[in-house]
């Protein structure tokens, strides 16, 4: 007897999941504020760029959380803040910090290599691969809507311009990334030094393929409206208060489990209430091993009074 079901698929409200990637200079702070500030009220940025961001207070209503090393955890703390905080949108300027940047992905690998195997950058990998796992799943997995920038590479090709003289531009190559990030995503937009925007890899049919020049409010209403279409469905947040509700039982909290795993959340960054940082499952779990263990003190009690 197998323990597998199938059930009718259905379409379910979502969470913003954009990455923006373009070489420097291609706009890529000031679209994921535009977005931003399109599709939800209260904005994070968590600021890699040395207070870059801030340059665009004038225009845009947003607190920054500046980070000077990145360390994949740092990451995942300040995602479960946010959270907390109740944050609608969390922008990461940039993702690509925590790949190449001091503290990033590139150099836990070079650490634990030079730690546990003489300069084996394999068994480094195996070593830091699970930093990057978990990172990568509380962003996918925070209750708000999640808006990444990356950097790519920069190269210059010579084109002919409308006179035919040949003349160099300035082009985007890979994300500074690992390999395949951009599938993580739901909307993949590249943008260019002229901040046209191109959409790249879409969930949304209405986007797929999409070609912006210079990418304003009307970007925003079209993610949005996409977001918007389908059964709502409860967040990371949600599930929290839910499992910190008094006198949950141990049988409510495996049910509630189950829920949060069907609906890919159990890696959500949060904050218990003792102020530190963890996972919406591993939260669950430790409630419920309390609430079984207060339960089997209250039959042994009963026990006791017949």
């Amino acid at each position: 007897m197998n323990s597998f079901t199938f059930t009718p698929a259905t379409k379910e409200q979502a969470k913003a999941r954009v990455a923006l990637t373009g070489p420097t200079g291609s706009g890529k702070t000031y679209t994921a504020l535009v977005l931003g500030t399109g599709i939800g009220d209260r904005i994070a940025l968590i600021d890699t760029e040395h207070g870059s961001a801030s340059k665009y207070a004038d225009e845009f209503a947003f607190d920054t959380l500046p980070l000077t090393t990145f360390e994949p955890p740092a990451l995942v703390e300040a995602l479960a803040v946010a959270a907390h905080d109740g944050y609608d949108v969390v922008i990461v300027d940039s993702l690509s910090h925590f790949w190449s940047g001091s503290g990033g992905m590139l150099e836990q690998v070079d650490n634990a290599a030079k730690r546990i195997a003489g300069g084996n950058t394999f068994a480094g990998w195996r070593e830091a691969r699970p930093l990057e796992r978990a990172m990568v799943e509380a962003l996918l997995a925070y209750p708000g809507h999640l808006i990444a920038t990356m950097r790519t590479k920069t190269e210059y090709v010579v084109e002919a311009d409308e006179r035919g003289r040949k003349v160099p531009r300035k082009v985007g190559l890979k994300p500074e990334q690992r390999e395949g990030i951009e599938y993580e995503f739901d909307i993949v937009g590249d943008l260019d030094h002229e901040n046209t925007l191109v959409i790249s890899k879409s969930r949304a049919k209405p986007l797929s393929g999409l070609v912006i020049r210079k990418p304003d409010a009307a970007f925003a209403e079209a993610v949005l409206e996409w977001l918007n279409s389908g059964k709502p469905t409860p967040s990371a947040s949600d599930y929290l208060t839910t499992a910190t509700a008094p006198h949950t039982t141990y049988e409510e909290l495996r049910g509630l489990y189950e829920e949060v795993r069907r609906h890919n959340l159990l890696a959500a960054a949060v904050l218990d209430p003792a102020g530190g940082s963890t996972t919406l499952g591993e939260f669950i779990v430790r409630r419920g091993t309390g609430a079984k263990k207060e339960g089997g003190k209250g039959t042994e009690q009963k026990g006791e009074a017949a």
